[in-house]
This record gives C-alpha cells, structure tokens and sequence, in this order.
C-alpha cells in the first residue's frame, strides 16, 4: 500500500527530529493541524507546500508521491540515449540541514573529468572524495541510468546520484 502524504509528513519531522509544536511553528500554522496532517484528517493549504519540501529536504515530487527513486538499470544498446544528452545528479543532505542539488550534462562530466575541473569542484565536498566519477562516466556510457550512488555518512549526510 503507498505511503500516505500525512505518514511522509510525519516521518519526515520525526527524522529532524521536529515535535508536531516545533513544525507547526516553523510552518506558521496550528499544532492541530499538524496533528490532522499527520492523521489524514486534512491537507496542508497548496501555498504551504514548498515551505515544506524545502524544510525536509525534498522535492515537491517526492513529499506529494513519496520516494519517486529511480532504480539502476542497464538499458540494452538498441535503447541507449546519446550519453551526452543524459543529466548527473548530484544531491548531498547534510545531518545538519544543508542541502546541495547539481544538475550537470554528461558531456560537461566528461570534459570536467578530462580537464581536472571535476575534481577541484568535488574536492571541496568531503562526501563526494571517494566516489570515482570515470568509473560512473564509464558505466553510463555502457548503458546504466537511475540511481547509481546511494551514501549515508556516520555522520548522517547523504549522497545520491542518478543518472537521467
């Protein structure tokens, strides 16, 4: 059975560690309504909502469906897109709130990889060091999309990336 919007609601504060007073009070509204939020009684008003994606972290998509994840996959060669028009993304979460989303073309991966850009950018990102983007280039190019890298620290951030 899906998960319901009220459940995503309150797994998502319970994960920040959020009391329904504390996410009612960011959110400006009532901890009743929370409390119905939570409970399927009721919905928060539109305007809310991407108050709310942005506060735990996650897209629209996914607070309003759930966890849309794209699985790995290897798409047979007759099926392939060019891997140069195919998009990396990059999402880093940190435990203490900080969110990073890029949105890099393959092609400029490639030229990034080639010319060392890459990994001066990925360098400042202690949670990015040890993943070895030739080889995610590599897989790619043989035909991987979805979500190739998933990584929850010690310390509670994490990565994911996935191809498209």
């Amino acid at each position: 059975m899906a998960q319901t919007l009220g459940k995503r609601i309150s797994d998502s504060r319970k994960r920040k560690g959020f009391t329904q007073d504390q996410l009612a009070e960011e959110m400006g509204v009532s901890s009743q309504a929370v409390s119905k939020w939570e409970n399927d009684i009721s919905c928060p008003d539109i305007g809310l909502l991407p108050h709310l994606a942005d506060f735990f972290g996650v897209t629209l998509d996914e607070l309003m469906r759930g966890d849309q994840e794209k699985v790995a996959q290897v798409i047979p060669e007759s099926e392939r897109k060019d891997p140069n028009k195919m998009i990396m993304r990059i999402r880093v979460l940190s435990a203490d709130g900080d969110k990073v989303n890029v949105n890099l073309p393959m092609a400029l991966v490639k030229m990034g990889l080639q010319s060392g850009m890459l990994d001066s950018m990925v360098g400042g990102n202690e949670n990015l060091k040890g993943i070895d983007f030739d080889s995610l280039v590599h897989m790619v190019e043989q035909g991987a999309i979805g979500k190739l890298v998933e990584v929850e620290s010690a310390d509670g951030d994490l990565v994911d990336i996935t191809i498209e």
